[in-house]
């Protein structure tokens, strides 16, 4: 069986999109709906710091398990501390608390989307290759 490998712009397509679904379940679960301020407010910081991150940590020139969660470790903290300083909290215990569901849920939208990515690209590819 041959090892898949990741499309750069498909993974950070699935990234953003995983991290895009995962601000607007959040605004949903806390009553916000899908709202144009609460993806302002809350995922541009987040794609925002992602986007340096992945950069700074050349997260795409061979995307893979390892330097998601690099870019993850890095991205997702310093994007929930952009958010707090642009909605003015919460701070303290309750960015921590606030931190520690949002990193386990932002890292489980990221494996959903990178399994999902490694399941169906292939099929994809396929298809795409047959129609041509």
């Amino acid at each position: 069986m041959r090892a898949v490998r990741l499309s750069a712009p498909a993974a950070a397509v699935v990234d953003g999109v995983a991290l895009v679904a995962f601000v607007l379940v959040g605004a949903a679960e806390h009553g916000e709906g899908l709202a144009l301020g609460a993806l302002v407010r809350t995922g541009l910081p987040l794609l925002a710091a992602w986007a340096v991150a992945a950069a700074v940590l050349g997260t795409y020139r061979r995307p893979g398990w390892g330097s998601l969660g690099l870019t993850w470790a890095v991205a997702v903290p310093l994007g929930l501390v952009l958010r707090s300083v642009i909605r003015g909290g919460p701070w303290g215990r309750g960015l921590l608390i606030f931190g520690g569901v949002a990193m386990g849920f932002t890292l489980l939208f990221l494996v959903v989307g990178r399994l999902l990515l490694l399941a169906l690209g292939p099929l994809w590819a396929r298809r795409t290759r047959a129609a041509s």
